[in-house]
């Protein structure tokens, strides 16, 4: 028993049901506070990957940039990020939790300040975009696995469901202001956002995260360097041979060979996993379907979703013609909708079960994906809405269960590994997302153009074809004559786009179908 308690009899039944579970009475009394830190800390990850959207249109005309460059200013965050996942979680759990989480934080604080200040390229603020990514390895998956080690197996469901809220409303809010601060001043204060939220979760974690998370087997969490070599070495040559597929060809021998040499690291990261002693990843949870069919959708979900929605700050900017603050005040209803469903989700789970349950939610959002894809550029707000609306809701509803089943197969002391792979899913799923559906929208957009600018100078063809905002720069300054060309610049970008929601869509019922044969259908066999 844990040194301060000094009889059972004197704990509420709550505090001895988290006894039972391992976790000290003191740090249970405290989780809600905690869990409000840890959102914090978690907001801090969210905002800053999504404010940036907002701003690529502004990024792509003040840094020159290319879709190529903007999609890195994605991947850089999202690449480092889940090649640093196992390696960051597996140090934490051995060293300490929230050591890393304040670690994280103020390497996030300092990296903002210093974009703020004094990035002016391209080449800068990929760079610094994937310190970023650092910083959020060191962060998001202890939010996790510190919330898994001080809430008992009974609440930890409308936990992680008040977790996944706080990630999905960051997601809309970032948007929001970053499109106050842009109609105020340059697309470098959208990194200020970050700031305020890092110093203030700093100092309220000192008092409100807990050093230590109840049993800790300090056999496991080792530093695996040559897994984290493989793993990160491997998605980094996959993705950016997917990214370069729009210039160089799909089928190129470039990118096959880059593709096939990236694919045999992440085997050779397997087999190296299955034979370290200290293993960042366990395979053998893959042999729980309950891990795996959770893993796998995730993956595929968040591959559609950021995918998507990569390119729709930009849609709604350059297309649609909103200012900052109406595209990203046209987002806000997916909070909205996240916040008011949050809180019934465990009732959910607990009444259908949790393959009824995120199933549904995943077909939902399939269908608001369907509902995004016939947008076209003089589609109306309402038709916008709706898509949004209803692609939120499915969210909101499948990916708290999910993540919930996902850390449910892992060992509690083993809490870090299992946050970080369902980390790894998100961030392998979103970076694949922003290079493959980018890129498809990217080579439609291109084809699709190549007969109306065959007249142009070959350096003027290539700033059109390059990107939407060099396509609207082009056509703009054009003047009158340019007209015909920015119809035919904003038709190809929304076909672009429909196809890569279809392509969302299809993925997000894939995902679907594996959560409906291989999770649980019962509450009761998850706990068992």
């Amino acid at each position: 028993m844990p040194s301060g308690v000094n009889a059972p009899e004197q704990l509420t039944p709550g505090e001895q049901a988290a006894l039972d579970e391992g976790i000290d009475p003191g740090v249970y009394r405290r989780r809600w506070t905690t869990l409000l830190v840890l959102c914090l800390a978690l907001s801090a990850t969210m905002l800053a990957n999504t404010s940036l959207g907002v701003a690529l249109p502004f990024l792509a005309v003040d840094l020159g940039a290319s879709m190529s460059e903007q999609q890195w200013f994605n991947n850089a965050y999202a690449l480092v990020f889940a090649g640093l996942l196992f390696t960051t979680s597996a140090i934490a759990d051995r060293y300490g939790r929230k050591a890393m989480l304040q670690a994280g934080m103020v390497l996030f604080g300092i990296v903002s300040a210093y974009v703020w200040l004094f990035v002016g390229s391209s080449a800068e603020l990929i760079v610094a975009r994937g310190l970023l990514g650092l910083g959020a390895a060191m962060i998001m998956p202890v939010t996790l696995s510190i919330l898994t080690s001080v809430f008992p197996s009974s609440e930890r469901t409308k936990a992680v469901s008040l977790w996944a809220a706080v990630s999905g409303g960051g997601t809309a809010l970032g948007p929001v202001l970053a499109g106050l601060l842009l109609e105020v001043a340059s697309w470098h204060s959208v990194f200020v956002i970050n700031i305020p939220v890092v110093v203030v979760g700093v100092l309220a974690a000192i008092r409100y995260v807990p050093a230590h998370h109840g049993r800790r087997d300090e056999t496991l969490g080792g530093i695996d360097l040559g897994g984290a070599v493989l793993s990160t070495a491997g998605i980094t040559l996959v993705v950016y041979a997917l990214i370069e597929a729009q210039h160089v060809g799909w089928t190129a021998p470039r990118t096959l060979l880059m593709v096939a040499l990236g694919l045999v690291l992440v085997a050779a990261f397997v087999l190296w996993e299955r034979r370290a002693k200290n293993p960042m990843l366990d395979v053998s949870l893959f042999t729980n379907p309950r891990f795996s069919a959770s893993a796998v959708a995730l993956t595929l979900v968040f591959f559609a979703m950021v995918g998507v929605f990569f390119a729709l700050s930009q849609t709604l900017i350059l297309v649609f013609g909103y200012s900052p603050l109406n595209a990203s005040m046209s987002m806000l209803p997916m909070t909205v909708v996240m916040v008011a469903i949050a809180p019934l989700v465990p009732r959910l789970v607990a009444r259908f079960g949790p393959r009824n349950t995120i199933s549904t939610g995943l077909v939902l959002s399939a269908a608001g994906m369907a509902v995004l894809s016939t947008l076209t550029a003089d589609s109306g707000y309402w038709h916008l809405l709706g898509g949004l609306s209803l692609t939120a809701l499915g969210m909101c509803v499948a990916m708290a269960p999910a993540t919930d089943q996902l850390m449910a197969s892992v060992p509690r002391e083993r809490a870090g590994m299992g946050s970080a792979t369902n980390d790894v899913t998100r961030e392998v799923g979103a970076s694949l997302g922003v290079a493959v559906l980018g890129s498809v929208v990217g080579s439609a957009y291109a084809g699709q153009l190549a007969d109306a600018v065959a007249g142009l100078p070959a350096e003027v063809r290539e700033i059109v074809t390059g990107s939407l905002a060099g396509g609207v720069q082009v056509a703009t300054q054009l003047g009158q004559a340019g007209q015909a060309l920015l119809t035919e610049v904003t038709t190809a970008w929304m076909d672009g786009l429909q196809v890569a929601h279809w392509v969302g869509a299809g993925l997000i019922l894939l995902a679907a179908l594996i959560a409906w044969t291989w999770l649980p259908r019962k509450q009761a066999e998850d706990q068992g």
